[in-house]
């Protein structure tokens, strides 16, 4: 039987030395590796490093588990769990020394994909506010050892939200739309840059609720887990736009299907 406890305690573990890492590299200073999507979609040598490290580590830890990461090649196991790993979300950020980026590490059971893995465990750590926020299947969500949960609480302001927008030019249109069909919810919009601690402001009650189309497994893997634990709910949708790109919507329950809705466009 999976402790997933124990796999909370080795993501905490690792991300915190990764975390370490990937500060201590930006403050030597940043060199991009690559562009990925577009020209405005960054990769970092530290990006490459981290995920090395914490890779490397797993590998050493849990050599029966399975792998995927942002910046390498996927490794299938032969334990049912893979880890999810993005070693630097908010690459941009990172590069332009904006304090709000994350090492993000998932453990999931079943096929590392969305609509078919079951997260075990997950741990969001910002490396220049300390802040770590994990959470296990069953075990509530955490910020440090304070437990968190989701601000269900309506405000006659309407909800604070988060956002963020796609790095194909072509999309920008589609996601300036979809905020003009959310607004009439919002009190007012966040755009942080990571969707990671997005996930995590959502789980810790400093948004009401987070949407964006785009991203990657390895972006909501952890977070999700950390806001579905915290008592929100969590969509990962199946439907592509015409980039390609899902929707993903986190927030309380009782503002999930509207904001949902709303961003939708349904």
């Amino acid at each position: 039987m999976t402790d997933v406890s124990e796999l909370a305690h080795i993501a905490i573990e690792i991300a915190r030395e990764a975390g370490a890492l990937a500060r201590r590299r930006r403050d030597e200073g940043v060199e991009i590796a690559a562009t990925k999507s577009s020209m405005a979609d960054i990769v970092t040598e530290a990006d490459r490093e981290v995920e090395s490290l914490i890779r490397d580590r797993l590998r050493s830890m849990r050599p029966e588990d399975g792998f995927v990461g942002e910046e390498s090649e996927p490794e299938t196991g032969t334990s049912g769990i893979t880890w999810i790993v993005d070693p630097i979300d908010g690459t941009v950020n990172y590069a332009y020394g904006i304090p709000a980026y994350a090492v993000s590490i998932a453990a999931v059971r079943g096929t590392p994909e969305p609509d078919k893995w079951t997260a075990l465990a997950g741990v969001v750590f910002n490396p220049v506010t300390a802040e770590i926020f994990h959470a296990s299947l069953g075990n509530g969500s955490w910020l440090g050892g304070r437990r968190i949960a989701v601000n269900d609480a309506p405000s006659p302001a309407g909800a604070l939200l988060g956002t963020g927008f796609g790095y194909d030019p072509r999309s920008h249109a589609g996601d300036l739309a979809r905020v003009a069909r959310v607004m009439p919810l919002a009190r007012d919009i966040r755009r942080f840059g990571s969707a990671a601690l997005d996930l995590c402001a959502v789980a810790a009650g400093r948004l009401d609720g987070y949407f964006e189309r785009g991203l990657k497994p390895w972006d909501h893997a952890a977070g999700a887990l950390i806001v579905t634990e915290a008592g929100g709910r969590v969509s990962v949708g199946h439907e592509r736009d015409e980039f390609g790109r899902v929707l993903v919507v986190a927030s309380n329950s009782l503002l999930f299907d509207s904001l949902f809705s709303s961003a939708s466009g349904d």
